[in-house]
């Protein structure tokens, strides 16, 4: 089975515009994630799931700079662009991600990937960002394309939730069967934030790449995790507003 990875991205994000081509050591934050989701051994292809907005050219022309894919389409309607890069370029296994997540860790995906292969009879839809256990912006969900499509198909056009993806397919468990793996207790650091959504998300990302960079481009979770420690590091972006909470089934 292919699995291929779809990074949702876009210039025009309302809290930090055109963070995705913010430099960090040197090359654009998207680039970066890029590069780090290609580390997986597993994940086949990279697709950038950009808007058809011209501002968003940049995006596709970094995609061709990078020699992936890229799918464009509505800007608001994130939930349909997505589907169409699915059907487009004909996924099978989805490993979906979003621009805000610089920082993928290839063994975290991996071992998520085959957590799903392994229990691929019983489960459509495989994630551990349902409850905040692992440090945010750890974010890895799997399912097969399938399932994406079928949720869409239950989406009124005009749904404002549109702008979303997976919540589609998570908040129906009577109609898909829905696992959620927490972290281990080496893993659980649910107050570290490496998402970039502001100015101190971006700044702190910054100060972990910078630190690792040139010694150890491929740095783990484990070494994130301990220098963030080390550093206290999430007092950078403690106080920022995480809009994502209300969708998250922490207690």
């Amino acid at each position: 089975m292919r699995i291929d990875a779809t990074i949702q991205a876009r210039t025009r994000s309302t809290r930090l515009p055109n963070k995705v081509m913010k430099k960090i050591v040197g090359k654009p934050m998207l680039q970066l994630q890029v590069e780090r989701l290609q580390q997986s051994r597993l994940i086949d292809r990279i697709i950038i799931a950009t808007t058809v907005l011209p501002q968003d050219d940049v995006i596709e022309s970094l995609a061709d700079d990078l020699g992936i894919s890229c799918f464009r389409g509505s800007e608001a309607d994130v939930l349909g662009r997505v589907v169409g890069a699915l059907k487009a370029f004909d996924v099978e296994l989805h490993f979906e991600s979003k621009g805000d997540n610089p920082m993928p860790f290839h063994g975290l995906i991996d071992s998520m990937i085959g957590y799903y292969l392994k229990f691929a009879d019983q489960f459509d839809y495989v994630t551990n960002a349902l409850k905040t256990t692992y440090p945010p912006g750890t974010d890895t969900i799997i399912y097969p394309s399938e399932v994406l499509i079928d949720a869409e198909k239950q989406i009124a056009p005009d749904d404002p939730l549109r702008e979303h993806v997976g919540i589609h397919i998570y908040q129906y468990p009577d109609r898909y069967r829905i696992h959620n793996v927490e972290a281990p207790p080496w893993y659980h650091v649910p107050d570290l934030h490496l998402e970039v959504d502001t100015d101190d998300d971006f700044a702190l990302v910054t100060k972990i790449f910078e630190h690792f960079w040139d010694s150890n481009p491929g740095f783990s979770l484990s070494q994130v995790i301990e220098f963030a420690q080390q550093e206290q590091l999430s007092k950078i972006n403690k106080g920022v507003e995480r809009r994502w909470k209300k969708y998250r089934q922490n207690d």
